[in-house]
């Protein structure tokens, strides 16, 4: 017998879940200056809950080429990655992102 997802109430072959949650996220993308001239890429609005961010943050740093970590919710990336990690996120699915 199929297992049933707690959320949806759909069978875990058809749970849609995480495709939901990661429509409703509202990302944002900016960067910053560090100490000595360094660029850091942030990533923000991504609920912990929904998302496993330490996952998301691998797949970025996969793409993207660069270091980074997870901070309280935010993405940092080592470098000036807008446009790839915009790219990426567009391929992983997430719909709602800004810079």
């Amino acid at each position: 017998m199929a297992e049933i997802c707690s959320v949806c109430g759909l069978p875990d072959e058809l749970c849609a879940c995480e495709n939901i949650a990661r429509e409703q996220q509202d990302i944002r993308i900016a960067t910053t200056k560090r100490r000595y001239g360094k660029v850091v890429t942030i990533i923000t609005g991504i609920d912990p809950t929904d998302i496993d961010l330490d996952d998301l943050a691998r797949f970025l740093k996969n793409k993207c080429a660069a270091g980074g970590t997870v901070k309280d919710g935010i993405i940092e990336l080592q470098g000036d990655h807008k446009k790839k990690a915009i790219r990426a996120l567009k391929e992983k699915g997430y719909t709602n992102i800004s810079e």
